[in-house]
């Protein structure tokens, strides 16, 4: 049994910031979990360092391409090391192994008839190293990922033939149902491709700082596309092309990716093994973006999250839970203090510090700090029959990336300890002279507490080896197969007494920075309201199909609709237009939904979005597509 995990090659264009220590946390987490479960498990990460991006920040700060991209990559690598890190292999795609491998790739695909050379004239975006169609542009001008301008670029290219897989790509999504994670992605995927695919322009010679096409070819001018170039990672960290005894880890089980390059990930990459005739990845897991204190992250802003400074002020564990807990696998997530604060006062520091507490003090005041597991299933029976049915759903939640869910779920075995302390009430069955009751309840927190620790390992090491100590067990795999696979439970032991491991936190840690964003003049009355197109970017309007609709109680005004995004559930809605509709006529109207609004309550009614509507002295409606749409098309 094997895993092969890894995160995107980090570009070092800026130093590490809280999305690409998200990425590596969870890459990380499920490294440990694998691992703990006895599989054979690699966990690759790493840089990527060539490009025109590259070559011209080098030249900014007079150095050369090489040596800005040594001192970029040593502050990713030298903080996944200081965040201990487990992974296994660190690849830059200026090694030479990686450069020998993507050339052979190249090689291949070129002797294949999969590339061929011609020119390209086109928009190409600096930013994002690709080119687009007219038709993909905003304004004919501006680039639909990162929203700045191209420029018309006509070069001599090599292009790879991405439209000959158009159809085993569609193949592909159609028959591997989780082949994009969380599932509600794919549809994305499979929109554009279905848009129709054009040959990729895969080489440049506009610019120097890229892996030279192999001598065979003997066309010194070009260098290959950055993307070629860093999707082919994954397969030469394992010796492609080189010295291969790796390679019985591909395919690989996870490539974790942030969702601004789902599309290389599970468009480009694919259609490149294909014509290599290798195997495709089993899972592309997305992610979404964070934002700080509800506002976009960036630079001018001064708002963007420093992992090293969240970690040095909060405890590097509290943090990897606080990222995996606070936000679904694949939706967008909002750093605050406060959420922080809330997580580890509550959860950890309520929850699971103050269960450790409460048994270690119980065990001391009656028995000396001996506990002994051989009542706990005479007594409790339900209380671990609960506790299993839980333990025994983590692992497809884990298997699917669902950490959040994972964690949510994992809770409510500690639930089940703390409301069987308060029920039955050890202090008053030593009173009543039922030892051997009181005995039994303590036992059982332990054990829920052993288990808990084994499940938590891979979010928080260090803290649930501190757990294992006090109940005098070790973690490892053979600890994970005998307690979690197994349902044994703990043998008599001598608890040890411990400090708190959360101690409570009263006020923020860390100093909010102030916006350096320059306030920008007052404008004249008719320059009112005008917003930037950088401000219409950050709103995401999604086409939608109502499938439920109801009315609010006691309300004059609300209806609760369900609205189906091709999300992996549909988003509810809370709008105020009861007076010009009634539910039944809504089921089935598509509408479009603002999608990127921050969730508030309506009546203590969750809404998760709101629909568009025109309204004038005739009355209200609502705005939809002309013609049906799928669900989770975007307005442009």
């Amino acid at each position: 049994m094997k895993r092969y995990i890894t995160t995107p090659i980090y570009y070092v264009n800026d130093v590490p910031h809280i999305g690409h220590a998200y990425t590596t946390i969870i890459a990380d987490t499920a490294a440990r979990y694998f691992r703990l479960r006895g599989f054979e498990t690699f966990f690759l990460t790493g840089t990527d360092e060539h490009g025109q991006k590259i070559e011209e920040a080098a030249k900014k700060r007079g150095k050369s391409p090489k040596e800005y991209a040594d001192e970029i990559s040593a502050k990713f690598r030298n903080l996944w090391d200081e965040f201990e890190i487990s992974y296994d292999k660190f690849i830059r795609t200026t090694d030479p192994e990686h450069i020998k491998g993507v050339q052979k790739a190249f090689e291949i695909m070129y002797n294949k008839g999969d590339i061929y050379k011609g020119t390209y004239e086109g928009h190409y975006c600096i930013s994002c190293e690709s080119f687009f169609p007219e038709s993909q542009l905003i304004d004919n001008e501006f680039c639909p990922d990162c929203g700045k301008p191209t420029s018309i670029v006509k070069e001599e290219s090599y292009f790879f033939r991405l439209s000959k897989y158009q159809d085993k790509l569609l193949e592909l999504y159609k028959n591997e149902e989780k082949f994009v994670l969380p599932k509600s992605k794919k549809n994305e995927v499979i929109r554009f491709v279905e848009g129709g695919l054009q040959d990729l322009s895969i080489t440049r010679t506009s610019f120097n700082w890229g892996v030279p096409l192999p001598e065979s070819i003997n066309d010194p001018k070009h260098v290959m596309y950055v993307w070629l170039d860093a999707l082919l990672n994954y397969v030469t960290a394992l010796g492609y092309g080189t010295d291969e005894k790796l390679m019985h880890f591909w395919p690989a089980d996870y490539h974790l990716v942030g969702k601004d390059i789902l599309r290389f990930h599970a468009v480009y990459w694919p259609a490149f093994l294909m014509s290599l005739d290798l195997a495709i990845p089993k899972h592309i897991a997305t992610h979404g973006w964070w934002t700080r204190n509800g506002e976009k992250m960036s630079k001018s802003k001064g708002n963007v999250v420093d992992p090293k400074a969240v970690a040095d002020a909060y405890g590097l564990e509290n943090f990897r839970y606080f990222l995996l807990r606070e936000v679904p696998f694949g939706q967008d997530g909002d750093f605050s203090q406060k959420a922080l604060i809330d997580r580890i006062n509550n959860d950890l520091g309520n929850d699971l510090g103050n269960l450790l507490n409460r048994i270690i003090g119980m065990s001391g005041k009656y028995f000396d700090f001996q506990v002994d597991s051989k009542d706990v299933e005479k007594f409790h029976a339900q209380e671990l029959a609960e506790m299993q049915e839980i333990i025994d759903g983590l692992d497809a939640l884990a298997e699917e990336m669902k950490w959040h869910r994972y964690l949510e779920e994992l809770w409510k075995i500690l639930t089940i300890a703390n409301k069987a302390i308060d029920r039955y009430t050890p202090w008053a069955k030593m009173k009543e002279g039922k030892e051997d009751e009181a005995m039994a309840l303590i036992a059982l927190v332990a054990n829920i507490l052993a288990k808990a620790a084994l499940l938590l390992h891979p979010v928080m090491p260090k803290t649930t080896q501190t757990i294992a100590d006090a109940l005098g067990f070790s973690i490892d795999k053979e600890s994970f197969k005998k307690f979690v696979e197994n349902r044994e439970l703990l043998k008599s032991f001598t608890i040890k007494k411990v400090p708190p491991l959360f101690p409570k936190i009263e006020e923020p840690l860390m100093q909010e920075q102030k916006s350096q964003t320059k306030k920008e003049p007052t404008q004249p009355k008719s320059q009112d309201n005008v917003i930037t197109i950088d401000d219409f970017f950050k709103v995401k309007i999604k086409v939608g199909t109502v499938v439920e609709a109801e009315e609010v109680p006691k309300s004059k005004k609300l209806l609760k609709l369900q609205i189906d995004l091709g999300e992996e559930r549909p988003r509810q809605i809370v709008a105020g237009i009861k007076e010009f509709y009634t539910p039944s006529e809504l089921v089935g109207e598509q509408v479009c939904v603002v999608a990127n609004l921050k969730p508030a309550k309506l009546m203590g009614i969750l809404s998760e979005g709101m629909i568009l509507a025109a309204r004038d002295e005739n009355g209200l409606t609502l705005v939809g597509p002309k013609t049906r749409k799928k669900e989770g098309t975007p307005v442009q």
